[in-house]
């Protein structure tokens, strides 16, 4: 618990800073990269590559968790608006350009494993991406074999959750290359993209993900809390593209909330926006090999 609070004051004290410097600097999309590519994971065994929810999980499914059915993703575009390059530096992005009204959910680290996530995720099918660090998932890596398994991809969060920029690039390059080969090791891909601890990165992460593997590095617009987003924007509004950041998150760190009622509540937001759920990496071009 103490480690928590710890890095919930450390991302307090940064977010501040590094949505500063992605607003003035921007944070598209591009064409960047490091050596070697990487290739895409696949859709795992059990998934698939529609991003249509309520197409599949019927309203008593959603009855069952207290919710009303998201809109039905549209089809991912054959032209991904995100195309990552094999060579040069790596893009950061933190939402797709697109004019479908669709939004991408992304959960971080792995510290909780809630059974009953997993059932829920299965009752509604909704598609997400997984950043992982090995600290909070090495004590059960089946877990997280299990949500993949439904076509949810595994991306890099460093071995022990540092805040980038503020260790050397020896120990960048440790963080992303450990994790890179723990999480290929376990799920037998290797992730294409990589999210920094807390949002912070500098030049030398940069560096140390395009030499480890991951093609991009991937921020955030709206943070999800336990009942409200955090929006970057001051009209508090998704928007077509946004990428959103929640964690695998229990009653210790949720004021007594479960994950599967942070989630709930989560969907309730992006229902009353009008928005539906699409798969991240159904957006996102790999490099060619």
């Amino acid at each position: 618990m103490k480690r928590q609070n710890r890095r919930s004051r450390l991302y307090g004290s940064l977010t501040g800073a590094v949505v500063a410097a992605l607003t003035v600097g921007g944070c598209g999309s591009g064409t960047g990269a490091g050596p070697a590519a990487t290739s895409s994971q696949p859709t795992p065994t059990g998934g698939t590559t529609s991003t249509a929810p309520s197409a599949t999980a019927d309203a008593t499914a959603w009855r069952k968790w207290g919710l009303t059915p998201l809109p039905a993703a549209p089809n991912p575009p054959a032209d991904k608006p995100i195309k990552l390059s094999a060579t040069g530096t790596v893009p950061v992005f933190a939402h797709i350009p697109t004019s479908q009204k669709v939004v991408f959910i992304t959960i971080d680290d792995g510290q909780e494993k809630d059974p009953k996530f997993i059932e829920m995720m299965r009752d509604l099918k909704i598609p997400f991406t997984m950043f992982l660090m090995n600290d909070a998932i090495k004590s059960d890596y089946a877990y997280f074999k299990t949500l993949q398994a439904m076509g949810n991809h595994i991306q890099n969060h460093t071995l022990h959750h540092p805040a980038m920029n503020t260790v050397p690039l020896a120990r960048q390059k440790e963080e992303v290359c450990g994790d890179q080969k723990v999480l290929t090791k376990q799920y037998g891909t290797a992730p294409l993209l990589f999210r920094p601890p807390y949002g912070a990165y500098n030049t030398n992460t940069k560096i140390a993900v395009g030499e480890c593997g991951p093609r991009a590095i991937v921020w955030w617009r709206e943070s999800m809390q336990i009942t409200n987003m955090q929006y970057q924007q001051p009209d508090k509004k998704l928007r077509p593209g946004d990428i959103i950041l929640a964690h695998f998150r229990g009653p210790m760190e949720l004021k007594g909330a479960t994950m599967t009622k942070m989630f709930g509540n989560l969907l309730k937001r992006i229902q009353e926006q009008g928005f539906a759920v699409a798969r991240l990496e159904d957006y996102i071009q790999p490099p060619a090999r």
